[in-house]
């Protein structure tokens, strides 16, 4: 069976995105991007909700293009190769959507577990990740915990219906400034 890995970055005050729904606060040093490539090589394939897929398809398509951070040039190319999953209701998809599910959640991600592979990476998506927490589906938490108060924008999980009591399995601090843990 498949493992969904939640993979997400917060602020210090539980915000996935700032205020405008910015995200040009975490910072990826070389030890925050090694923990992220050794998610990717556990994974074959990414799984987005639609505010975040739009986020990442206007830039990763040509990342290398707009930048040349080291981290930047290491996932341009894995993401590109990955084949991704959009969940949505509205988005009819695009040249880099394998595939867009919009029927019955529970089901569709039950039966993708189910299928032969590597494990799934659901990166960040606080909506998505929320109700995916709430069906019991996501099988390990990696929270990254940045060194700022954004103050307001989308919770990290927005009021769970029920309490998810989780394991923590390992917390370290990278680049001697974010806090990862991880959870099961």
């Amino acid at each position: 069976m498949r493992k969904i890995i939640y993979w997400v970055h917060t602020s210090v005050d539980g915000f996935v995105d700032g205020p405008n729904g910015e995200f040009d606060w975490p910072v990826m040093g070389p030890e925050l991007s090694a923990y992220s490539e050794a998610l990717d090589q556990r994974v074959d394939t990414l799984l987005f909700g639609r505010p975040v897929w739009e986020m990442m398809v206007g830039f990763w398509p040509n990342a290398e293009s707009m930048s040349d951070d080291p981290h930047v040039v290491a996932f341009a190319p894995f993401w590109r190769a990955t084949p991704k999953i959009v969940f949505s209701r509205t988005y009819a998809g695009d040249e880099w959507t394998d595939r867009v599910i919009n029927g019955d959640l529970e089901a569709a991600v039950t039966a993708l577990k189910a299928e032969p592979g590597a494990d799934l990476l659901l990166t960040g998506g606080a909506t998505l990740a929320g109700t995916l927490a709430e069906l019991g589906l996501i099988d390990e938490f990696h929270v990254a915990v940045h060194p700022v108060v954004l103050g307001g924008g989308r919770r990290l999980f927005a009021e769970p219906k029920q309490r998810h009591n989780l394991r923590t399995v390992g917390s370290r601090v990278l680049d001697g400034q974010v806090v990862v843990t991880s959870y099961r």
